[in-house]
């Protein structure tokens, strides 16, 4: 990487740190000045609102809640235990040469081929939500590594290839239904009685864009992040061996049992369907549900096929020769990476403090207030939602949160101004997207930094949040002109945005 020096660097625990004293004291400033909002819900069928007002930390309960969920809000911190689970599996895969394996075949291609590969994997692999960050981001640096290409470039693709195309993949995922159905409870409340949502009625432009922007991702990439990147060279003794047999057999034991479990997800079959929520009356809601044990389950269930598949490869190939060197084996991926619990810890304290002093939903909701206000429609109404949709993502990462605060208003404001539910929540997740690939808030991004960390050989070049963000955001604006792009140039033309209509009513 490019060497910088004589600079001020403020590490990226020191800037979480900031930005909590920041969070505390705004908490203070906006609470005296009883800086509030309303926040427009729908209750049993009706719009209901009711006020939401910043608390000031520096209360009584406030001092308490800040001592007192020090632990607590670590423990429930969601990314903290997925990236953990995650790394054993990597870990064992990567000591066995089951990924060097994989890579293999790879290397015939060009480099750009990979950047490719990799973009189109990381938007496609929406459909299991934020386990595509804890099982992807690792997994590519050591899939570049073994290829003999900088980990800290496939890193940084596949963060981006997952943030920036979340949602839109050609596979609908559990959020999509969670959002669809917040925008038909929203446009039936008191639009159109007869509105309703499919999972299809995004498809064409899901489709399109998926294709767009695995290519003008790769292109981008090429141009603005291989110069800034040195070329790795991989280290004595990462060489290991390279066994057809091995990877053989180890590819059927994975198929083997990923068949297992599969049948496990299939319904009204003999003893099938046993981590399906079969309360829920849609599938994609069986399999997600939050009382489905497949969702719960399913970042144990890639630990235990990975396990035994890289036990397998071990075993055929000679790379483990006991049990003692497989057991050593699943925690090699966890070295350099204990900065990634120490960022964690620190984001999990500032997202308590945001969220208990409501900061973060009182200027979403006052946001939502401004756009209701506007006397707009058409583009310039739909430019003002992408632009405020990211400024809002920054404070609140979380994708349903933001739509639970935003469609009972937005959905209708849109309808009235001609334009469809379904186009209003594409986008939506798009702009969210983008914001989410900006902010330190969200829980990947730092964990995106810890891995560009641990593979990080220039000495003088240092991982810092604004740093990085810096580096990347060329690729972050030209892709969200892109994005506007096609969401403009898709109202204008008036092309079906899927199965069951157009941008418009």
């Amino acid at each position: 990487m490019k060497k910088e020096k004589n600079k001020l660097f403020l590490g990226p625990v020191i800037i979480l740190i900031i930005l909590t004293i920041i969070v505390m004291i705004s908490s203070a400033i906006l609470s005296w000045l009883d800086f509030d909002g309303q926040k427009t819900a729908i209750v049993n069928g009706t719009l209901e609102t009711s006020l939401v007002i910043i608390k000031n930390i520096f209360t009584v309960d406030g001092i308490k809640y800040l001592f007192g969920n020090v632990v607590t809000n670590f423990k429930i911190f969601e990314p903290l235990v997925l990236l953990i689970i995650a790394l054993i599996a990597i870990s064992i895969s990567e000591t066995s040469g089951f990924i060097g394996a994989i890579a293999e075949p790879f290397k015939k291609l060009k480099f750009r081929y990979i950047i490719l590969f990799t973009m189109f994997i990381g938007i496609i692999s929406s459909f299991i939500g934020d386990y595509s960050y804890v099982i992807l981001l690792p997994f590519m640096a050591i899939f570049y590594k073994k290829l003999g290409y900088n980990p800290i470039i496939g890193i940084i693709t596949i963060f981006l290839a997952i943030t920036l195309g979340y949602g839109i993949g050609v596979i609908y995922d559990y959020n999509d239904y969670q959002l669809g159905q917040l925008t038909e409870l929203a446009a039936t409340i008191d639009v159109d009685k007869n509105y309703k949502f499919t999972l299809f009625s995004n498809l064409y432009i899901m489709i399109g864009s998926t294709i767009l922007l695995t290519i003008l991702g790769t292109i981008l990439i090429e141009k603005f992040l291989l110069p800034k990147i040195e070329k790795h060279k991989v280290e004595n003794g990462e060489e290991q061996v390279i066994s057809k047999k091995a990877l053989c057999v180890s590819i059927i034991t994975f198929v083997i049992l990923s068949l297992m479990f599969l049948y496990m997800l299939i319904p009204n079959l003999f003893n099938s369907g046993i981590l399906l929520d079969n309360e829920q009356e849609v599938y994609i809601a069986k399999l997600f549900s939050d009382t489905s044990p497949f969702k719960e389950g399913f970042i144990y269930i890639f630990l235990i096929i990975v396990m035994f598949s890289s036990w397998v490869y071990g075993e055929f190939s000679g790379n483990i020769k006991n049990s003692y060197e497989y057991s050593l084996g699943l925690s090699k991926n966890f070295e350099g990476l204990g900065y990634s619990f120490v960022l964690l810890f620190f984001l999990a304290q500032l997202i308590g403090i945001l969220n208990w002093t409501n900061i973060s939903e009182v200027i979403t909701v006052r946001l939502v207030d401004f756009i209701a206000s506007l006397p707009f429609s058409g583009i310039p109404l739909i430019l003002v939602l992408f632009i405020i949709v990211i400024i809002i993502s920054i404070f609140i990462p979380n994708i349903l949160t933001k739509w639970i605060l935003m469609s009972p208003l937005i959905v209708p404001l849109f309808m009235r101004s001609n334009i469809n539910p379904d186009f209003t929540q594409f986008i939506f997740k798009v702009a969210d997207g983008i914001g989410k690939s900006i902010t330190p808030l969200f829980a990947y991004y730092l964990i995106m930094l810890a891995l560009v960390n641990k593979y990080n050989s220039d000495s003088d070049f240092k991982v810092t949040v604004f740093g990085t963000m810096k580096m990347i955001l060329p690729v972050i604006l030209m892709i969200t002109g892109l994005w506007l792009l096609i969401i403009i140039g898709w109202y204008i033309i008036g092309l079906p945005i899927g199965l069951r209509g157009y941008p418009t009513l």
